[in-house]
C-alpha cells in the first residue's frame, strides 16, 4: 500500500467532524466508581462508545491496565470486540496494550482477529510500560523470560513481523503464521509519557500518542523531539501526533462544579500513587477526606492539567492546548465518579467543540 493511499483511508489520520477544528477522541477506561460493580461499568462504557459514535468523536480507545479496582479494561483485546459489535462505524483501539506484558505472537493474533471482525476500524496502540505494579508485572509475564521495557524495540519488531508475515528467511519463527492475518493490518500506534517512544516513533515513522493528562511537563518537549526525528516510512510521509487529555464540562457551575467532580478523580490517583487502589471515590468523599499539605499539592497539581469547566470553556481550553502543542488530534478522557456525568460530560465537549453542528 503507497503512502497516499494508506493516508487517503484515514484509518491514521483523523476525521474532523461538524465544525470542529480538528479530530476529537476518547479514552476510556472503563471506571468503577464506590458504589458502582465491573458490570455496570462495561455497560456505561458500552453506551458511552454508542453515543460517541453519534456525536461525533472520531476514536475510541480502551487501556491495559492491571490490579485496580477503579478500572475494567484490563483487557483490551476482549472489550474492543464487544464495543465493535456495538457501534458501526467508530474506530476502535488500544490506548494501549502493553506490550512487554505479552508474547508478540499473542497481540499479534488478538489484533488481527479484531480486524478481521471489524475491518478497517481497529487501531493497536502500543506502550512500554507494565500499567500495573511490580509484583502484578512479574505475574503477567511469567514464561517471557526478563523481557520488558527495554526489550521494547525488539519486541515490536517482532510484533511487526507477525503482523506482516514477513521474517526473514532462516528466523526461527520465519514458518510460523499469526492467524488470522487480514489483507490490512491494524495500523500500530506507539505510546508513551517521556522521550523513548517518542523518538522510537519519530525513527520508525509510526504515529505517536502522548499521556499529556498525566505527563504535561513533558508533552511539549516530546512532540518536539518525535517530529525531529521523524522519518517518512511507508505507513506515514509526515508526523501526525494525537496527546490525551483529561477533561470534563458541567452544564453549570463553572470551574468550581467540574473540580468537585475532578477532585474525585485526583484522589484516586493520590491512593493509587499511595499504594491504596480502589474504586474511584464519591465527589463527596473527596471533599472530606483531610488532606496533607503534600497530598494537597499533589491534588491541585492534577487538576491543574485537567481541561474543565462549562462547555464553552472546556471547548476554548482544549483548542488552546491544540495550538500550543502542535497536536494533530485531541483525545479526552474523563476518569469520574458517576456514569450519567461522565457520559453528559463527553457529550457537552462534543458540542462545544463543534463536532455536531452541521
Amino acid at each position: 500500500m503507497s503512502t497516499e493511499d494508506q493516508q487517503t483511508r484515514g484509518d491514521i489520520r483523523g476525521t474532523a467532524r461538524g465544525s470542529a477544528p480538528a479530530p476529537l477522541s476518547i479514552l476510556d477506561l472503563a471506571p468503577i466508581g464506590a458504589g458502582f460493580t465491573p458490570t455496570q461499568a462495561l455497560a456505561a462504557t458500552t453506551t458511552l462508545a454508542r453515543s460517541a459514535e453519534e456525536w461525533g468523536y472520531h476514536r475510541f480507545w480502551v487501556a491495559e491496565h492491571h490490579g485496580m479496582p477503579g478500572v475494567a479494561s484490563s483487557s483490551p483485546a476482549v472489550l474492543l470486540a464487544h464495543l465493535g459489535a456495538n457501534t458501526r462505524t467508530l474506530r476502535l483501539g488500544s490506548g494501549g496494550v502493553m506490550l512487554p506484558n505479552h508474547a508478540p505472537l499473542v497481540v499479534a493474533e488478538q489484533f488481527g482477529l479484531l480486524e478481521a471482525l471489524h475491518p478497517g476500524r481497529i487501531d493497536l496502540g502500543l506502550g512500554r510500560a507494565p500499567g500495573t505494579d511490580q509484583a502484578t508485572a512479574r505475574a503477567l509475564r511469567r514464561g517471557l523470560a526478563d523481557e520488558g521495557a527495554d526489550d521494547f524495540p525488539q519486541q515490536l519488531a517482532e510484533l511487526t513481523h507477525f503482523l506482516d508475515g514477513d521474517f526473514p528467511s532462516g528466523h526461527p519463527y520465519s514458518r510460523l503464521t499469526a492467524v488470522p492475518r487480514s489483507a490490512e493490518r491494524p495500523p500500530i500506534w506507539l505510546l508513551g509519557s517521556s522521550g523513548f517512544s517518542a523518538q522510537l516513533a519519530g525513527r520508525l515513522g509510526l504515529p505517536f500518542a502522548f499521556a499529556h493528562h498525566f505527563s504535561a511537563a513533558n508533552t511539549v518537549p516530546a512532540l518536539e523531539l518525535y517530529r525531529s526525528s521523524f522519518r517518512p516510512s511507508a505507513v506515514l510521509a509526515e508526523p501526525y501526533a494525537l496527546i490525551g487529555v483529561g477533561a470534563i464540562a458541567v452544564p453549570e457551575g463553572g470551574r468550581e462544579q467540574a473540580r468537585r467532580l475532578g477532585r474525585s478523580a485526583a484522589l484516586g490517583m493520590l491512593r493509587l500513587r499511595q499504594g491504596r487502589p480502589g474504586p474511584i471515590p464519591t465527589p463527596e468523599e473527596a471533599e472530606s477526606y483531610a488532606y496533607s499539605p503534600s497530598e494537597a499539592e499533589f491534588v491541585e497539581s492534577w487538576l491543574g492539567n485537567v481541561v474543565l469547566g462549562e462547555p464553552g470553556e472546556v471547548a476554548d481550553g482544549l483548542e488552546g492546548l491544540r495550538k500550543r502543542t502542535g497536536a494533530d488530534e485531541l483525545m479526552v478522557t474523563s476518569h469520574i465518579h458517576g456514569h450519567e456525568v461522565r457520559h453528559r460530560s463527553y457529550g457537552l465537549i462534543a458540542e462545544a467543540y463543534g463536532l455536531t453542528a452541521a
